[in-house]
């Protein structure tokens, strides 16, 4: 007996069908939680090492624009969709970095977060992290919605950017962005294009719920017509689909319509052009393309699609710019970089770290060895463990999955590996920025520190950890060990009398009433 669906929308457009909308409405209600809970993952894409990617190019770019003798005007650097504000944290800490280690003069910069979620931007303004940046006018934000937004009004600085008002080109980062934003779909066969709609169905009655697990019970059912173009308002897009009736025989084509209105509006923002940086999950070389079967909806609390980025390569080179994609073939990222500029191959440094820190060794190269990382870390020894994180660039991410092993292995060691070992931990804290999430490396960070022997850096760590997640039994217990081995007797009170006037009843307070004062 054929099972019951239940129909959820009619046939319409791919581009236009109701998937895109619950999407938008899941990240407007998780908020957050969606990345504090890992129900969308944004490790790959915000770690540590792309955000350095990322400062390596916008400073390769503000190098060339002072090698050109354009520094009075600040350069704004406006992140898509920033989220949780991680990835924006990274690359001001490199950036910050590159530029106080040279004397060129280069224009000064505000990075803007943006995003379409309020909560996020409230996040952001209240963060402890952002505060210095905030006041010293390094980072701004707004509300954006790269599909209808053609002004930014700053919060912080109280700025309005109105359309071509920028004298300098824009940056933009859209980072994990493009996937999200509704696409096209074609069917390229026998020289000819069909237009692609889908109708939504459900084995389960849709009615209350919620969009994650709507999305999870959502069937997709294809249909097609054929296409004629002049389809879009805009010839060039029309002349970019119109190409893969040449390039490709027969293939599903997921097409950026949405995207590339989007960079149509970064573009709106500045009268001297755009560099747009991004990474996603997709494909940049057409042959990738051919054969595509129809599309693979990717659920993770929202869901997403592999983004064409030869699409919005091609827009960019139609326009007279540069498009850079790896010119290696990239097995889980792209990493693109799209000069919408006059004369983009002039901008010598930005080509210059591209190669360096994409095509030499990039983010790609990297989550390949981080795969290989965890199958194999259980076989390295301390010094090992700490080349790996260095070689992350410190990343707490790596740091808690090393953990564990970590934890075991450093029992016993060596004087120099002891100072390795808590030279590496204060980068990795250095490197952390908090979205408020359950583990608490702060005191983990401190547990070993305790056990090395370095107290004063534990107190300092169980003290981080009581900042961010407020006073606990066990915080009070480290803390009033850590006087004791420290022989302050004074501060080895206090902290225990105030352990036990919030937790009274905390057993391990007992045992250390009984410690010997005079025995250290």
């Amino acid at each position: 007996m054929e099972q019951k669906k239940y129909q959820v929308e009619s046939s319409k457009p791919f581009s236009e069908s109701m998937i895109w909308e619950i999407n938008r409405g899941y990240y407007q209600k998780a908020g957050l939680n969606a990345w504090r809970d890992n129900d969308v993952p944004h490790h790959l894409t915000s770690n540590v090492m792309v955000g350095r990617a990322y400062a390596e190019l916008i400073f390769g770019f503000l190098k060339d624009l002072a090698s050109k003798g354009v520094t009075r005007e600040k350069i704004y650097i406006l992140e898509l969709g920033a989220g949780h504000g991680r990835l924006s944290f990274h690359v001001i800490k490199h950036l910050q970095r590159l530029i106080g280690m040279v004397d060129t003069v280069l224009p000064d910069f505000c990075y803007v977060l943006s995003d379409i979620v309020e909560s996020n931007l409230d996040f952001f303004h209240a963060h402890p992290q952002f505060q210095e940046w905030f006041s010293k006018g390094l980072l701004d934000m707004a509300y954006f919605d790269g599909l209808e937004s053609k002004e930014l009004l700053l919060r912080h600085s109280k700025t309005i950017l109105l359309p071509q008002q920028l004298d300098q080109p824009l940056i933009a980062i859209a980072n994990y962005f493009f996937d999200s934003l509704p696409n096209a779909l074609f069917q390229v066969k026998d020289g000819e294009i069909y237009n692609c709609s889908i109708a939504l169905e459900s084995a389960l009655d849709p009615e209350g719920m919620d969009e994650a697990t709507l999305l999870k019970n959502l069937e997709l059912v294809y249909d097609k017509a054929p296409l004629n173009i002049p389809f879009y308002e805009d010839p060039v897009i029309d002349e970019i689909l119109g190409d893969y009736k040449e390039l490709v025989q027969e293939s599903y084509i997921l097409f950026p319509e949405k995207g590339l209105q989007c960079i149509k509006n970064l573009q709106g923002l500045s009268s001297k052009g755009l560099m747009l940086l991004t990474m996603d999950k997709g494909y940049a070389e057409v042959h990738d393309l051919e054969g595509s079967d129809k599309p693979e909806i990717i659920t993770h609390g929202s869901f997403s699609v592999w983004v064409n980025y030869h699409a919005l390569g091609a827009f960019c080179k139609k326009q007279g710019g540069n498009a850079m994609f790896p010119a290696f073939a990239s097995l889980y990222l792209q990493l693109g970089c799209l000069q919408f500029l006059p004369d983009g191959e002039t901008y010598r440094e930005t080509g210059a770290a591209y190669q360096r820190f994409v095509n030499d060794f990039g983010p790609d190269d990297l989550n390949g060895l981080k795969r290989f990382t965890y199958q194999n870390f259980r076989q390295m020894n301390l010094m090992e463990l700490i080349a790996i994180l260095r070689l992350f660039g410190y990343d707490s991410t790596i740091f808690k999955n090393l953990l564990p092993w970590l934890k075991k292995i450093c029992k016993q060691v060596t004087f120099n590996e002891r100072t390795r070992l808590a030279q590496t931990m204060h980068q990795t804290w250095e490197m952390y920025f908090t979205i408020y999430e359950s583990f608490d490396l702060a005191y983990e960070i401190g547990g070993i520190f305790y056990d090395l022997g370095f107290y004063g850096d534990a107190l300092l760590y169980f003290g981080h950890s009581a900042k961010l997640f407020g006073p606990k039994a066990d915080i009070f217990y480290n803390q009033a060990l850590c006087h004791y081995q420290l022989r302050d007797d004074v501060h080895f009170v206090e902290t225990l009398q105030q352990g036990r006037d919030q937790f009274p009843g905390y057993e391990k307070f007992e045992k250390l009433e009984l410690l010997d004062l005079e025995a250290i």
